[in-house]
């Protein structure tokens, strides 16, 4: 989602990397479970959110939309993002304890709090946002130990290659506005909706259905 704010604004305006050390360990939260109130469509899901989740929970995409998932639009393009309930907006995923019932296949923006990524120049740093963790005194964690992703080289080159294909996406958006519908649904089926081989590897099935919507946009 584009943001045009200043890093001091949000963070404490440093640039990390996943080998950098950083303020952002809760350690286990101690019942707290504010950042998965009222989220109001910031957990916007990508492809690999979704491989963990139907793969982790046995449950296909479309059974996940009724019950867990909500379509919201992210800079003209339609994607699945994380539903609210209830009084508190709770995550559908908060247990009766306020816990996550999914925390080792969470998504990966819930995996990054309070840090956010920070794009440019085709790649991204990690920031630190403040005031965003109601905990103080937070506890220092190396960066790649926090987000708890396996092969993070691959999770990192993803990321980019998903962010700037929808970047591309959204400038073909901006030159042919009456393709919106279909770059939307073609997205939604492509990369959510068409199941992965749970048993395969992720990264290759994603590589091979983003050069095909590359191809099918004329987008690089």
């Amino acid at each position: 989602m584009k943001q045009n704010i200043s890093l001091q604004d949000i963070s404490d305006g440093k640039l990390y990397t996943s080998n950098d050390l950083v303020r952002a360990d809760a350690g286990d939260c101690e019942g707290c479970h504010a950042c998965c109130c009222g989220t109001g469509g910031a957990i916007v899901l990508d492809p690999l959110d979704v491989y963990r989740l139907t793969k982790g929970l046995s449950k296909p995409f479309t059974e996940l939309m009724a019950s867990h998932f909500e379509a919201g639009l992210v800079d003209g393009i339609v994607l699945p993002n994380l539903r609210n309930d209830g009084e508190e907006q709770r995550c559908t995923f908060l247990n009766e304890e306020g816990r996550c019932s999914v925390h080792a296949i969470r998504p990966g923006i819930c995996r990054l709090f309070p840090l956010a990524r920070y794009y440019e120049n085709n790649t991204f740093h990690y920031i630190l946002q403040t005031n965003q963790c109601t905990k103080k005194n937070l506890a220092k964690v190396k960066v790649k130990n926090w987000i708890d992703t396996p092969n993070l080289p691959a999770y990192e080159r993803f990321v980019i290659e998903w962010h700037e294909l929808l970047k591309a996406l959204q400038a073909h958006l901006a030159e042919n506005p009456a393709d919106a519908q279909a770059v939307s649904m073609f997205v939604l089926r492509t990369f959510y909706m068409q199941p992965y081989d749970t048993e395969a590897d992720f990264y290759e099935q994603f590589e091979e259905r983003l050069e095909m919507t590359k191809e099918s946009f004329g987008v690089e």
